[in-house]
């Protein structure tokens, strides 16, 4: 008797979204299993299919805080430390850390990430995971702040896209290689899911 593998993170992602996904005004809702309430089973197999797309990194990175999970599992499966940006409104001190300035698309607030100079040493490889590619700021300040310490950014890798807002433009524009697990073309009236 053989056992089954394991539905690939794409699928079981895909199943999930288009089960329990929500649409709220321009937001897509996932947060009954990816980012407030979080299936490990799931998030495993996400890990998986994230690490299994790029070369081994030094390091994950994302950002504070709806992509620590995905990140966790991605670097659990690669065997590799994860660091995650920590989120400070504008004004906050200033203090020895790679910094950016970004817009969160969900809250419309301004905040700086930052990652502190002694976790992120010059050469580092560095894969860059997060639960959303939206407008691609959050992503793009990331990889301005590898760049900056004197690392490469091996990708990025999102559990899911939104095609429709452009952010993966804005990171392929810098030569970044960009995946996704799952590609929503749309959200009007009814999520519309990429048939890959």
């Amino acid at each position: 008797m053989t056992t089954a593998s394991p539905p690939s993170g794409a699928a079981a992602l895909r199943r999930a979204v288009g089960q329990r996904g929500r649409i709220e005004g321009s937001l897509v809702k996932v947060d009954d299993f990816l980012n407030h309430r979080v299936e490990p089973q799931l998030l495993e197999a996400i890990g998986r299919d994230l690490a299994g797309r790029f070369p081994a990194p030094d390091v994950v990175l994302t950002a504070e805080a709806s992509g620590i999970a995905p990140a966790f599992v991605t670097a659990s499966t690669l065997g590799v430390p994860m660091i995650y940006a920590k989120r400070y409104p504008r004004a906050h001190a200033d203090r020895p850390s790679f910094m950016r300035e970004v817009t969160s698309p969900t809250k419309g607030t301004e905040y700086r990430v930052e990652v502190a100079h002694r976790v992120l040493p010059p050469g580092t490889r560095v894969l860059i995971i997060d639960d959303f590619l939206s407008g691609g700021r959050t992503a793009e300040a990331l990889g301005e702040i590898v760049e900056e310490s004197g690392g490469t950014v091996v990708g990025f890798g999102f559990v899911i896209e939104k095609v429709f807002v452009g952010g993966r433009s804005k990171l392929e524009e810098r030569g970044w290689r960009v995946e996704s697990l799952l590609r929503i073309l749309s959200i009007e009236g009814r999520l519309v899911l990429d048939d890959a």
